[in-house]
């Protein structure tokens, strides 16, 4: 296809509420640097660290849930307020999820690959490369609230499926935090999987993808989502205000997947068994959490961040999707130019699943 010069896309010009979030349509389109592709953009899913990012919640002077001001003024004015512990540059176009098809490519990238369906792979980091040198999609570079959109080649994985495109965008950032997360805590068949935050896009991609791999799931959401989860393959759904060490009483949980972090935290901790695993992605309840040391060493426990993702992990969902192994949960989309609104949305946490951005 012949592609413009200018393109439509949502530029976020500094740290702050929704004012900082200018939709324009002369932003220049990217040219692929040698070994990467240029994607058009056919949708982009609503995450948290879009959020997160532009309220400056990353700086560790924040304590706050992620709701609290997320439409207001910055939170800190700290310098530490990135994914990587860096100011991101201004002007930038976020978005960390993206489904598109290539339609340029630059030096070292065969010509082949134009008009390819991809995935991006939302963390970027060369192969044996040390874990601080990943960039992330939408907050270190450009991503994918715009029409265009350059990644390194090797981070746009072709897929082939019947799934729209605001269907594929559902699943590279929630997803593939939801995979590393149940990899590196080892969940396996017949073991007890807890995962908080349940009805969200990662908490809901860890229930599906904990099943997949046979475990028994007990997901942790507000009650009226008790169907909606158990259709996903959740046994049990607990109220998130609810006591979980009295209603687990007798329990063995193996594992516990967390995003939401909060007061509720050290109850996540008593659950476990002696040599449980407990994996964190997220804290969007809450980054600042008790921690009483002895039940750590006393029980064995293995406590696991989890942001850069392993090796496999991607290519490892695609082959799932491709094969049908999970399935998307888009709760709503909405227009580009609507992201103010499809934001505020995502924040009441009403919904099952992702919010995804159809791109004109």
């Amino acid at each position: 296809m012949n592609v413009p010069r200018h393109m439509h896309a949502v530029v976020m010009t500094g740290f702050g509420g929704f004012e900082m979030l200018s939709i324009r349509d002369d932003v220049p389109v990217p040219v692929p640097a040698a070994g990467e592709v240029l994607i058009r953009v056919g949708a982009a899913g609503v995450n948290n660290t879009d959020i997160n990012t532009r309220i400056g919640w990353y700086a560790k002077d924040v304590a706050e849930p992620t709701t609290i001001s997320a439409a207001g003024a910055v939170a800190s004015t700290r310098t530490d307020i990135g994914w990587s512990g860096n100011v991101p540059a201004f002007p930038r176009i976020q978005g960390a999820d993206a489904c598109g098809t290539v339609v340029a490519v630059g030096l070292d990238v065969p010509t082949s690959r134009v008009g390819e369906r991809v995935l991006v792979e939302p963390v970027f980091r060369s192969p044996d490369a040390p874990i601080e040198s990943a960039i992330y999609f939408g907050s270190e570079v450009d991503g994918a609230f715009a029409q265009f959109a350059r990644v390194p080649a090797r981070h746009a994985h072709s897929i082939v499926s019947p799934l729209t495109d605001a269907d594929l965008a559902s699943f590279p950032c929630s997803y593939s935090a939801a995979e590393n997360m149940v990899n590196r805590a080892g969940a396996d068949s017949n073991e007890l999987v807890v995962v908080t935050g349940a009805s969200g896009g990662v908490g809901s991609a860890a229930v599906q993808l904990a099943r997949r791999r046979g475990a028994e799931v007990i997901a942790v959401a507000a009650l009226d989502k008790h169907d909606a989860l158990r259709a996903l393959g959740a046994s049990m759904v607990i109220g998130r205000d609810d006591d979980l060490a009295q209603i687990l009483a007798g329990r063995r949980v193996d594992v516990v997947i967390d995003v939401v972090g909060g007061p509720q935290w050290p109850g996540l901790i008593e659950i476990l068994r002696p040599g449980g695993r407990y994996a964190v992605a997220g804290a969007i309840a809450g980054p600042v959490v008790p921690l009483d040391l002895r039940s750590l060493y006393l029980k064995d426990l293995r406590l696991i961040g989890c942001t850069v993702l392993d090796p496999d992990v991607f290519a490892n969902l695609v082959g799932y999707i491709e094969r049908g192994e999970i399935e998307p949960v888009v709760a709503a989309t909405f227009p580009l130019d609507q992201i103010v609104e499809a934001q505020q949305q995502f924040l009441t946490k009403r919904h099952v699943g992702k919010i995804v951005l159809r791109c004109p």
